[in-house]
C-alpha cells in the first residue's frame, strides 16, 4: 500500500521503519575517513572483532553499567545485533529445543529459532504487567525443555523499560531451569528519564546471560552494521564458532569508528540526539491525544506504542491511516498475536512533519 501511494505521488509520512533519520555524528565520520585510509583495515578482521574494539566494548560496559567483563572471553563483535540474535539459536539450540520469545517482540527471535529447527513458545507481554512476562505462566514442561529465552528492554515495540528487580527474577528463573537468557539492549542509551539497567548487573548473571548491544540507534549507524554481545563466555564461544563459518569480521575501519563512538556514549552528541527524540515524542503524543487517541509517552527508545482507537484491529487501523491520511505506522499484529490492538510509531520524522501527520490524523473519525 505504501509503495502504491508513493507511486501515485502522494505525500506519505513514514513512521514505520525504526531507522534513525539523522546522520551519523561527525566525530564518528571523521574517524572513519582516517581509518579507511589505513591499509591494514582493508584485510579480513577476526570474526569475533579486533582486540581494540572488544576492549572498548568492555570499557563501555564498565563505565555505563558498572559491569566488569573480560574482553577476550566475554565480548564478541557482531555485524549488527540482528546478525548475532539470528545466529544465536544456530549456536545453542538443537532440533526440538524450546526457545521462549516475548510477544509482542522482534520477529528475529522467532525466525532465528525456526531456522535452527527449534520450537518457539511465546511469553505474552501485557499492558497490565507493564509489558513484562510473567514467568509463573510458563508451564513446567515447557520450562524444562527450554534452552534459550529472549528478553528486550528498553522494548521494541512497546518502549517498556525493565527495572533491576525484574532482571533478578529472570536470572533466578534461568538458573532454576538451566536456560540461557539473551537480552537484546539495542536501545540502551536512548532514554528520557532514568538510564535503563543491564541484566548483567545482577550478581551471577554472566553465568546464565548474554546481552546484545548495538551502535545502530544510539549513534545513527544502522547501515554501518556494528554491535557486540557480552556476558556468558561459553555461549559467546559457541556463537563465535558459528560466525567463524559464516562471516569474515567487521570492516576494520568501522571497528575503529565504533571505538570512537563508544568512548563518547555520554557525550553531547548522544544527549543532543535524545533531545531531538524527546521533542518529537511530545509533539506526537500531544497530537495523538488531542485527536482522541490514548497514547502514553515512552520513557525510553524512539518508539510510541499506541492503543488503536476504539479497540480496533491494528491492521485495519494501519490501512485506514495510510489510505485516508497518507501516514505509515506498523500494525502491532506484525509483532505477534498479543499485539493486534496496538500500532507502533517510530520517532524518525522531524517535528514539522510530525505536526503535519497528527493534523491529518485529527481529521479522521473512528
Amino acid at each position: 500500500m505504501k509503495r502504491a501511494a508513493l507511486a501515485k505521488g502522494r505525500d506519505v509520512i513514514e513512521f514505520g521503519i525504526g531507522d534513525p533519520d539523522c546522520p551519523t555524528h561527525d566525530f564518528i565520520i571523521d574517524r572513519m575517513i582516517q581509518a579507511v585510509r589505513v591499509p591494514a583495515n582493508h584485510r579480513y578482521s577476526p570474526s569475533i572483532g579486533n582486540v581494540a574494539y572488544r576492549r572498548a566494548a568492555a570499557s563501555y560496559m564498565a563505565k555505563r553499567f558498572g559491569v566488569d567483563l573480560d574482553a577476550d572471553s566475554q565480548i564478541v563483535g557482531l555485524l549488527g545485533s540482528k546478525e548475532g540474535i539470528g545466529h544465536l539459536p544456530t549456536a545453542l539450540v538443537d532440533p526440538g529445543d524450546v526457545v521462549l520469545v516475548p510477544s509482542p517482540g522482534y520477529p528475529v527471535y522467532t525466525s532465528g529459532t525456526i531456522f535452527a529447527d527449534g520450537e518457539a513458545r511465546t511469553m505474552p507481554l501485557r499492558a497490565e504487567r507493564a509489558w513484562l512476562p510473567d514467568f509463573d505462566e510458563i508451564p513446567g514442561d515447557v520450562a524444562s525443555r527450554a534452552k534459550l529465552m529472549f528478553l528486550n528492554y528498553p522494548n521494541n515495540p512497546t518502549a517498556a523499560v525493565a527495572e533491576i528487580a525484574f532482571f533478578e527474577q529472570a536470572v533466578a528463573f534461568a538458573r532454576r531451569h538451566d536456560i540461557l537468557i539473551a537480552h537484546d539492549m539495542a536501545y540502551a542509551d536512548i532514554y528520557f528519564e532514568t538510564p535503563p539497567p543491564s541484566i548483567l548487573k545482577v550478581p551471577g548473571a554472566t553465568d546464565v546471560c548474554i546481552e546484545f548491544h548495538s551502535l545502530s540507534k544510539t549513534y545513527n549507524m544502522t547501515g554501518w552494521r556494528v554491535a557486540f554481545a557480552a556476558g556468558h563466555a561459553e555461549a559467546l564461544a559457541a556463537l563465535a564458532a558459528v560466525k567463524s563459518n559464516l562471516d569474515s569480521g567487521i570492516f576494520g575501519a568501522v571497528q575503529e569508528s565504533a571505538i570512537t563512538a563508544l568512548e563518547r556514549f555520554d557525550g553531547p552528541e548522544v544527549s543532543g540526539q535524545i533531545d531531538v527524540y524527546r521533542k518529537r515524542r511530545d509533539v506526537l503524543i500531544d497530537g495523538l491525544n488531542q485527536a482522541g487517541w490514548d497514547a502514553q509517552a515512552p520513557s525510553a527508545s524512539f518508539m510510541v506504542w499506541a492503543p488503536c482507537p476504539n479497540g480496533l484491529e491494528s491492521m485495519d487501523v494501519a490501512r485506514r491511516i495510510l489510505d485516508e491520511a497518507d501516514v505509515v505506522v506498523v500494525p502491532g499484529s506484525g509483532f505477534g498475536p498479543t499485539a493486534t490492538k496496538f500500532v507502533r510509531f517510530a520517532l524518525t520524522v522531524d517535528v514539522e512533519r510530525t505536526k503535519e501527520a497528527v493534523g491529518r490524523l485529527a481529521k479522521m473519525s473512528w
